[in-house]
């Protein structure tokens, strides 16, 4: 029997488990949020412009008094309808949490992972309630979700994932087979693949296919323009190369494996827009500059 879903908690507060609790307390659900890491949120939130796009600014004061931030996991999840799960992407570490929130939670709630590649197959036998769990990954500052299913996921789970994700005014993506990578992030997974390498092995620079990018996008007179290398800038580069692990483990094809430059910069502590340096230097990259396509 599925409750209808009125407590939201999402554990993780990076840049989309903190946009995914905005949009739910903009959507009026009642949220409560859970980090490992203290003032994640608030930090989170400070350089977040991006959620500007899915949540006007004036309403940020608001949705704020929503969401209840809590010190023990167990407080975010005990009465929680729907959980989302937004931890770092990394197998073994999601796999924990998962076991420690389907202990946490009631029979009925129900269990969703955020991650940008793992499929929640992966996950739901940690959870001890497979047929409660499900896919839904979100975008950065973009009104889109994927939703996917489990090997059990009752399709009551799902219709009530998919309105869930119409309630807060976005567009599911319903993935109807079991697929690394989802509906459209494994359309832009194929794109960080090859500009990656494209940048890796020397055969162009990086401004350039974002320059390319924007012009074939029409964002040329846009104030939210950006590339591939600059969308990679904002989700954290640490993330990309966790991500394309991910692809790697899983197919064991060379050309899969992200570039060594690629983890050089991470090494170097260059993860994008969260440390003030990645591929551009922030907060004021060179791609938002008026000559940026007038090199």
């Amino acid at each position: 029997m599925n409750k209808k879903i009125e407590i939201v908690a999402v554990v993780g507060t990076g840049t989309l488990g903190t946009q995914i609790a905005m949009q739910s307390a903009n959507a009026n659900y009642h949220v409560k949020i859970f980090d490992i890491r203290e003032g994640s949120f608030q930090n989170t939130l400070k350089t977040n412009k991006d959620l500007e796009r899915l949540v006007p600014l004036d309403k940020w004061p608001s949705c704020k008094k929503k969401i209840h931030q809590v010190k023990h996991l167990e407080e975010a999840v005990e009465e929680a309808d729907l959980v989302i799960e937004a931890v770092p992407e990394d197998l073994v570490t999601k796999r924990k949490v998962w076991a420690d929130i389907g202990l946490k939670t009631n029979p009925d709630t129900i269990l969703a992972t955020n991650s940008s590649s793992i499929p929640v197959s992966q996950l739901e036998e940690s959870s001890g309630r497979p047929e409660r769990c499900l896919n839904l990954h979100f975008y950065i500052g973009m009104n889109m979700v994927d939703v996917m299913k489990g090997t059990r996921t009752l399709p009551k789970v799902i219709e009530t994932g998919i309105n869930w994700v119409r309630s807060l005014e976005c567009i599911p993506l319903t993935v109807k087979k079991e697929l690394l990578g989802f509906c459209f992030n494994r359309v832009w997974r194929a794109v960080k693949r090859e500009v990656l390498n494209m940048w890796a092995n020397g055969f162009v620079d990086f401004r350039d296919v974002d320059r390319a990018w924007m012009i074939f996008n029409g964002m040329n007179e846009s104030p939210e323009r950006f590339g591939p290398f600059a969308l990679m800038d904002k989700v954290g580069l640490d993330v990309i190369y966790d991500i394309e692990m991910v692809y790697y483990s899983d197919s064991k094809d060379s050309k899969d494996r992200p570039p060594k430059k690629l983890k050089e910069k991470i090494a170097r502590g260059e993860l994008g827009v969260k440390s003030g340096k990645g591929f551009y230097t922030y907060p004021d990259p060179e791609y938002m500059t008026p000559d940026f396509l007038n090199p």
